[in-house]
């Protein structure tokens, strides 16, 4: 008997989909086996890896990045579901800002103060809502399914991390040994980012009759700043011959229409890395900026419509019935199979018993936060600790989110020990995303299954391989 047509298509994809997840399997057991050789040069060629971390560019305040000593690998067919996943979120995304540029009562959903929110209503001037983000998933190798931890639209970051730790891995023996046989191809995270950020510009400046080569300003408040990303981005956009500057975002001046750097240099874009919280908390320090924009002075990339998506009270909204009635059937289908359940953390709006009693199903965050600030998550905690947690937090701008468990895969930390053994490591997967458009991956792992700063995260590399 014949199936259907659209059963038999469902059929292949599903068993092509199984035959990847199967390869992926192999090549991750085959990159393994190219340690058993010799244990010894995998140690010494671990150590070259490190030494040349040590000395890079990849530190954060004076702090070198952590890693092991076994790359993140995908297949293209990863990436083909990472490039899909992009393309169904964004269409949500699109979907949510137009309502809240239309709608008054959806607006007072996100909450946001009277001062963001006329930020956020400005006229558009370039098309793109999201210029540049950093999409985080628990990706689920074995099955290519996937539950989503953050949307990072603001200060999006770690672009330099990925490119070091691919040169330090290509110092060691396993990596050698693997590229015998296989393919690799690595993300290139700058130039793509300067590409993306010249388009929008000169979409910019043909609404505005502001067209002219660009004096391009990178803005931060330089205490949070990743400082050595930044001069990279400043020298990539100076091989395309525009004059760039590195500004601490309280040092820029407004006078006569036009937006100055420290030094003197006019400023007609805005590459802004600082975050839309910490401008609220500063708004009265950062009028300069502020004045400029509202003037249409400069072109800000991204615009403070960002934090619509940034703001972790998104993945409520995502549940809300406001919501999913304008979504489609595919939308809402999408929201319910990839984005936890998440409420606010208000007395009488969750069980409060059911949420003490079942503390490994929780994690509750703050709804506006980064670099995982104010994070609990109930496996990290005991009864009492965890309800201490709970209580404290309940009523002070929280949110409730299904805890999602990581996905394990082996590694070893031969960077520190000659005798390590080999582990098994939770995985966080961060999809960078340029205008738009799928543009590589930020590995990070961590002993624990709080993937974070503040307990054990590490980074990989990442590589994509084919076979020879």
């Amino acid at each position: 008997m014949q199936c259907k047509t659209d059963q038999c298509t469902e059929k292949a994809k599903s068993a092509e989909s199984t035959a990847y997840r199967r390869e992926l399997a192999i090549i991750n057991r085959e990159y393994m086996e190219g340690m058993e050789e010799d244990r010894e040069e995998d140690f010494l060629s671990a150590g070259r890896a490190l030494s040349y971390i040590r000395n890079s560019t990849a530190k954060y305040h004076g702090r070198c990045v952590r890693t092991l000593y076994i790359p993140k690998i995908f297949t293209k067919e990863d990436i083909r579901i990472f490039e899909k996943a992009i393309g169904d979120l964004y269409g949500i995304f699109d979907k949510i800002i137009q309502r809240y540029f239309e709608d008054a009562e959806y607006r007072k959903l996100f909450g946001f103060e009277k001062e963001l929110e006329e930020l956020i209503l400005r006229k558009k001037t370039y098309e793109s809502n999201i210029p540049i983000a950093r999409i985080d998933i628990f990706y689920y190798e074995d099955t290519g399914d996937f539950k989503f931890c953050e949307f990072n639209t603001d200060g999006t970051s770690a672009m330099n991390e990925d490119r070091e730790l691919n040169k330090a891995v290509r110092l060691t023996k396993a990596y050698g040994v693997f590229e015998e046989k296989y393919e690799m191809e690595t993300f290139e995270l700058f130039d793509t980012w300067v590409e993306e950020f010249l388009k929008i510009y000169k979409e910019f400046a043909g609404n505005t009759g502001k067209d002219k080569v660009p004096g391009i300003a990178i803005v931060d408040f330089m205490e949070n700043a990743t400082e050595q990303e930044f001069k990279i981005f400043k020298e990539r956009f100076e091989a395309k011959g525009i004059s760039a500057r590195i500004c601490e975002i309280r040092e820029l001046t407004y006078l006569d229409n036009t937006l100055y750097s420290k030094d003197g240099m006019e400023i007609n874009a805005v590459y802004r890395r600082a975050v839309t919280s910490d401008i609220m908390k500063h708004y009265d320090e950062v009028q300069a900026l502020i004045q400029a924009v509202k003037d249409g002075a400069v072109c800000l990339i991204g615009e403070f419509r960002t934090q619509i998506v940034h703001n972790k009270v998104l993945f409520k909204i995502l549940h809300d019935p406001v919501t999913q009635r304008f979504l489609s059937e595919e939308e809402r289908e999408f929201v319910k199979k990839h984005v936890p359940f998440t409420a606010s953390l208000e007395a009488g709006n969750f069980d409060y018993d059911q949420v003490i009693q079942n503390r490994e199903r929780w994690i509750i965050k703050p709804e506006d936060s980064y670099g995982s600030m104010g994070v609990y998550a109930g496996v990290e905690y005991g009864q009492e600790e965890w309800k201490e947690k709970v209580d404290a937090a309940t009523g002070n701008h929280y949110l409730l989110q299904e805890f999602c468990r990581p996905y394990e895969t082996p590694n070893i930390d031969l960077m520190k020990r000659r005798d390590a053994e080999i582990m098994n490591y939770s995985n966080l997967t961060g999809m960078f995303v340029y205008n738009g458009k799928f543009r590589g991956i930020y590995s990070r792992i961590s002993q624990s299954e709080i993937i974070s700063t503040q307990y054990s995260e590490m980074a990989l590399p990442t590589i994509v391989v084919n076979k020879k």
